[in-house]
Order: structure tokens, then sequence, then C-alpha cells
């Protein structure tokens, strides 16, 4: 966790990391925005995994990272993360004084984390005023087009880097078009970079820049 904790804080953010990340150095990409005004969370995915061929290196030296997810047993493992979640986010409000003090809560996925942030967000028991989905898309398998569906009193933020690898030009054009066949309110974020996050954008979601312009917004 980064930011202070108690009654005072006015906003609370979930950082979900993405493929191979652990939480402890995915949030310190999120000390641009660490005013003394929001409490950041960083929980990390449940299947941790040591990177590389076990054949070729050793175990003691290999880098370890985390998983929300594989496609085995894909929905057991959905229910799981949803679940820890959940759990996570009733602990913090505990720490925060009740439910009833609860600060307005953005979630924010990179990448893989950015799937789980929107399934969290659709069926979890986080209420969530804006849901940020970072590098990545929305799950396929959620209903967009229901009025009424959880996932759509978030206001959803896609933001998108110029050279991201992943989220590719085509990717994008893809998604923003699903998006709106489905007539699903969002907003669209670019900047100049690749997949990784960017200080100046999220001092830009945080309010605590000027220099925000969405280009593209829906």
């Amino acid at each position: 966790m980064l930011g202070p904790e108690g009654p005072g804080v006015r906003e609370l953010w979930y950082v979900l990391h993405g493929y191979g990340q652990l939480a402890a150095p995915f949030l310190g990409d999120f000390r641009a925005i660490d005013d003394g005004s929001r409490l950041i969370v960083a929980p990390e995915a449940l299947s941790r995994f040591y990177e590389g061929d076990a054949q070729t290196r050793l175990h003691k030296d290999a880098k370890v990272g985390a998983s929300w997810m594989t496609r085995e047993d894909r929905e057991s493992e959905i229910a799981d993360y949803i679940a820890y979640l959940d759990t996570a986010h009733e602990a913090i409000l505990a720490r925060l004084g009740g439910a009833e003090h609860a600060p307005a809560v953005t979630v924010l996925g990179f990448s893989q984390g950015a799937a789980t942030a929107a399934r969290w967000v659709a069926s979890g028991r986080v209420n969530a005023a804006r849901l940020v989905v970072w590098g990545s898309q929305l799950p396929p398998e959620l209903d967009l087009a229901d009025p009424g569906a959880p996932l759509r009193r978030a206001e959803t933020v896609l933001v998108i880097g110029t050279t991201d690898v992943f989220a590719t030009p085509k990717l994008v054009e893809k998604e923003t078009a699903r998006l709106r066949a489905a007539n699903y309110p969002f907003r669209f974020v670019s900047f100049s970079g690749g997949h990784r996050m960017d200080d100046d954008t999220l001092r830009a979601l945080a309010g605590t820049s000027t220099d925000y312009d969405a280009t593209g917004a829906v």
C-alpha cells in the first residue's frame, strides 16, 4: 500500500499488475500520484512462478513473477481472484472506518490485470467510480450492451501507449469499435510510449495535472 490510511483518505485506488509482475515493484509506478490524498493498494495475483527455462536456470537465481490466471480451470481461477479481491477490499474499508466512510474508488488494471479489474468491477462487491483499462481491452465475455450491467456504473477509461506492442493500433481500433457498437460509454486516452505506466497520464487521471488531453474521448 502507498499513501495515508484512515477516515481522511479522499480516494482509494486499486492497481492490478500485469502478467509476470509482482505487486511491490508495480506499486512503485504510482509514486507520481502519492500526494497524501489517496490510498493506493496493489494486490498481488495468487499464482507466482519462476520465469525462464527451468532446464537452464536454477530456481534460486530465477526471477519470480505472478499471474492472475491461465486457461487451466479458467472459471474457477476467475471466481477465486474475484473472491480474493472482495476480501481485500472489505479489509481495506475496515481500516478506513467502514463502508459508510468509503472514499471514491478507482480500479486500474494494467495488461493482464486489466481483464481482472474489469471482471472484478462487473462481478465483485467493489463499488467503483472508475475503471481504468491500461494497455489492454475489456474481457470478451462481458456483456457490454446490457444497460443495467454493473460495469456501466463505473466510468471506463481506456489508456493505450502510442507504441504499445501488445495493444496495437489494429487491436485498439477493433476494441473501440466493439465498445461503440455496444453503445458502451468510455473515454480513450493515449500517451507517447509503449507497454508501460506513464507518470504524466497518471497525474492527469488523478486530477493533479492540468495538461489532460483525452484526444479521441467518447
